[in-house]
């Protein structure tokens, strides 16, 4: 049987110091569906590990691992991953789909969400729920557009609400607020000012964004996570343990829900 991997041959020695060697490989999970799956080749790693998140599957191998090892762990561990990618699935839900989607997640809740024609493409919320207005041709990536502006409008609404209280005592004001799609972090302070949100902050409930928003300022403060910083933050936001465990233990659904709804 042709080997479903190629693999370099194994260094016998390497630099700690160097750097992971990552690549995309395709791996026939069952009879049925084949997938992609993220290969890394890691100094720092002890022993083989493979991972599902919601960007997908990960197999990670010591620099010393062989190519019958990788291949042989995956073969062992296939059901195991197939539940898992299912599981993912599960909890990402479908992609937006016209006429289709009936819920949308914005704030901690499912609101309901009701499809309308008209000249313009947009998303609007109402006493009653949402209304996506589209016209006949608009097609998907025109959908996603919209429902992305919707979650960033969303957003400075609510940092524009929250920013009063914070920013009195602040050293300086963000440059700029942006929004965007991240794999990991929630948000980030830039050299220049800049503080950065994750947009999937938006699909949770409102204390945990307003404790990122809280976290990131408090580095106009420290740059770091120094003892210092963390007191600043409990001055100002004394609930952020709890937030902080909730989008631990949460996050990564939240995030993968989010890159459905606007995969493509």
């Amino acid at each position: 049987m042709r080997s479903l991997f190629r693999l370099l041959p194994a260094l016998r020695t390497a630099p700690t110091t160097r750097a992971p060697r990552r690549e995309q490989v395709s791996f026939q999970l069952d009879a049925q569906r084949s997938i992609e799956l993220l290969r890394v080749h890691d100094p720092r790693a002890k022993r083989i590990k493979l991972s599902v998140d919601e960007r997908g599957a990960r197999l990670t191998l010591p620099l010393r691992a062989s190519r019958v090892e990788g291949e042989r762990f995956l073969h062992e561990h296939r059901g195991w991953l197939a539940a898992q990618l299912d599981r993912q699935a599960d909890a990402a839900g479908s992609g937006l789909v016209r006429d289709g989607t009936a819920t949308l997640p914005l704030r901690g809740l499912e609101l309901p969400l009701r499809w309308q024609g008209g000249r313009a493409t947009r998303l609007e919320r109402g006493d009653d729920g949402l209304c996506f207005t589209a016209p006949a041709n608009a097609g998907d990536a025109a959908l996603r557009r919209a429902l992305k502006d919707f979650y960033e409008a969303q957003g400075r609404a609510d940092t524009g609400r929250w920013l009063p209280k914070y920013l009195p005592d602040m050293p300086r004001t963000p440059r700029r607020i942006v929004f965007k799609r991240t794999s990991s972090l929630w948000g980030s302070l830039a050299p220049d000012g800049t503080l950065a949100l994750d947009l999937a902050l938006l699909l949770a409930p409102p204390p945990a964004f307003e404790y990122v928003l809280v976290h990131e300022l408090c580095h106009l403060l420290h740059a770091d996570h120094s003892p210092r910083f963390w007191g600043e933050v409990e001055a100002r936001f004394p609930a952020w343990r709890d937030e902080r465990d909730f989008l631990r233990a949460e996050g990564r659904a939240l995030k993968g829900r989010l890159r459905q709804l606007l995969a493509g």
